[in-house]
């Protein structure tokens, strides 16, 4: 407990302090999930332990994290591994969300797209504990595809274009996906999927995913979160700041680190108080049923 209470405080708490954050959804080092690795056995021990740590720093946290689990998702393994462990620590830990990966082959994109009934009886699940899940993908075993430079963000966008052509969220309505990293793709090319949603005769966007969809931060300039905010309604966002994560450097233009994306919402020309309250706090309580909850049960 001494060795986990000095690399928090040295590190992720450190930040979270300096740049004004209260409370963290801490969930595992993507890159590090790694369901490439071994095989399902593997994957699943794997997950358990790293749920297992995760849960230990939230008990030695309460005020300062909460647990998003990792899932022990394998190349050609069944999704009954990832119902029984997401039942297992929302149940026992208290965990208020889970990544979800997309593709378990590192890179070579092997799984069942998003909409396949392969995935029904975690999504039946997650529905059923008011559990949201977070795509993200793991360490990249492609040599084509650097792991955070485009493996991340190609996976952002491939999940959002495998839901758009799909009807799942008329199967799962109150399911609830978070996409990272601004959506990858999606917010600049925000007309090419309206337009692509048209000729498939699908609903607009807004009526077709944005119920089901949202969008994190954790994007690393002012235009890029600018664009963001004012493509992506305000409701669909939620405040989401990396801390080292994929970017460790600080930028020399601004003398602030890349990642410390607070700064740019706070930023923002056009947004309104009312809006950063939403992106800051509200929308995340709304998303996270649980976490609303928990912060309540807490706090007042």
């Amino acid at each position: 407990d001494d060795e986990i209470r000095k690399s928090i405080e040295t590190t992720q708490l450190r930040l979270q302090r300096e740049r004004g954050l209260d409370l963290t959804i801490f969930s595992p080092r993507a890159s590090w999930m790694r369901p490439d690795i071994g095989n399902i056995s593997t994957s699943r021990v794997w997950s358990r332990h790293c749920n297992d740590l995760i849960a230990r720093v939230v008990g030695l946290f309460p005020n300062n994290f909460v647990g998003a689990a990792q899932l022990p998702h394998s190349p050609g393994g069944p999704i009954s591994e990832c119902v029984s462990e997401i039942d297992r620590v929302v149940n026992e830990y208290g965990f208020v969300g889970c990544n979800l990966n997309p593709d378990s082959s590192g890179g070579n994109w092997r799984d069942a797209p998003l909409f396949d009934h392969y995935w029904y009886p975690l999504y039946e699940k997650l529905v059923e504990l008011e559990v949201p899940a977070m795509i993200h993908v793991s360490g990249s075993c492609n040599a084509n595809l650097h792991t955070t430079g485009s493996y991340y963000l190609a996976a952002d966008t491939n999940a959002f274009m495998q839901l758009l052509t799909s009807d799942l969220f008329l199967d799962f309505p109150t399911l609830k996906i978070i996409i990272p990293h601004g959506g990858g793709a999606v917010p600049y090319h925000w007309g090419r999927f309206q337009g692509i949603a048209l000729d498939l005769k699908k609903p607009n966007l807004e009526t077709h995913l944005l119920n089901n969809i949202f969008f994190d931060t954790c994007v690393y300039h002012q235009a890029g979160i600018d664009l963001l905010l004012d493509v992506i309604p305000i409701k669909n966002i939620l405040f989401a700041s990396e801390m080292f994560g994929a970017v460790r450097s600080i930028n020399p233009r601004s003398g602030y680190f890349f990642d410390d994306t607070k700064r740019y919402v706070d930023s923002n020309s056009k947004i309104t108080d009312f809006d950063r309250r939403e992106i800051f706090e509200n929308n995340a309580r709304r998303v996270f049923p649980r976490l609303d909850r928990y912060l309540k049960n807490r706090f007042t």
